[in-house]
């Protein structure tokens, strides 16, 4: 069975695409065209928060190998927010898209156990055994160690999926705790990287890379090019490109000589590319889909010509 890793990796190659998609709705932000078709109130928000996501994966599920779901922009709004969650993992899916969620659980013991049951494994009543979310990859926490990581490590190698462990990440505070260093002299995501590795040498696939895998920000170059070179074996999730302002030549230097190595992540960038100045003559509101595609295409060749030429 081809490991989750691979999965992606395969997908990248075939859309010859290493961009990813966040989906992460702001109801304020989204085209009066279709906030006008409902009622404003929660469940109104909720159904206009699932036309809009149904239309971004339809206009991009061809060149974009996957869809990052960040599930804080869905329980903000309680039960009918989580349904719209589900209901667009499912619909990426059956659009043959890789779904991640970013969900950033960390917990020990039984608790990291149920959330690794929801997202990636089963949950069991009695001698049955279900899926809830079934996603194939998920973003964990690893600050509790071993503990809050290795429930989620049992359910990659049963069930076949994939995590991304914070080790680098793109906001600006993340140097508070991520850049301090040990007595050793090694900076903590440099520690938590190494960690990463040593985790995933089990689930290591054709290409090299494991399906247990770190977020580094696009953010930090520095610190990105330097992970490229210490975790060799490890698929870097990189946030922060377009409206967090990593560049495309920073990005690169996560990227191994065979042009693999890395999913970029852009969500507002794409999410809202209608309004964007290089777009908003050429896409009325009600084209907003058309205009996400428009970007991504750009958006994919400009990462390409990067990674090609570093």
């Amino acid at each position: 069975m081809i490991n989750a890793m691979d999965r992606l990796i395969d997908k990248i190659k075939q859309t010859n695409n290493p961009t990813v998609i966040g989906i992460d709705p702001v109801y304020d932000k989204l085209p009066n065209c279709i906030k006008r078709k409902y009622s404003q109130d929660i469940k109104g928000a909720c159904k206009c928060i699932l036309e809009f996501n149904k239309n971004l994966i339809d206009a991009v599920y061809d060149i974009i190998p996957a869809i990052k779901i960040n599930i804080a922009f869905y329980e903000m709004y309680g039960i009918n927010g989580m349904e719209v969650f589900e209901d667009t993992c499912k619909y990426a899916k059956q659009r043959g898209m890789i779904v991640i969620t970013d969900i950033k659980r960390g917990d020990i013991g039984t608790t990291a156990e149920c959330y690794s049951s929801a997202f990636l494994g089963r949950t069991k009543i009695g001698d049955l055994e279900e899926s809830i979310y079934d996603v194939d990859f998920v973003t964990v926490n690893a600050y509790m160690g071993i503990d809050s990581v290795k429930p989620f490590i049992q359910d990659c190698i049963k069930y076949n999926k994939g995590i991304f462990i914070l080790v680098k990440t793109s906001n600006p505070s993340s140097g508070d705790l991520q850049d301090l260093k040990l007595e050793t002299g090694e900076e903590v995501y440099n520690k938590v990287a190494n960690l990463v590795e040593d985790w995933g040498v089990e689930l290591r696939g054709k290409y090299g890379y494991s399906s247990i895998s770190a977020v580094v920000g696009a953010t930090y170059p520095k610190q990105l090019k330097e992970l490229r070179s210490n975790a060799p074996h490890t698929y870097f999730l990189i946030p922060g490109y377009g409206a967090q302002g990593g560049k495309p030549e920073d990005i690169a230097l996560g990227f191994d000589e065979n042009g693999l190595g890395g999913i970029v992540n852009a969500s507002r960038s794409l999410m809202y590319a209608y309004k964007l100045d290089r777009w908003n003559a050429q896409f009325k509101e009600e084209d907003y889909a058309l205009a996400t595609r428009a970007e991504a295409i750009r958006m994919r060749d400009e990462l390409n010509s990067e990674i090609k030429n570093k």
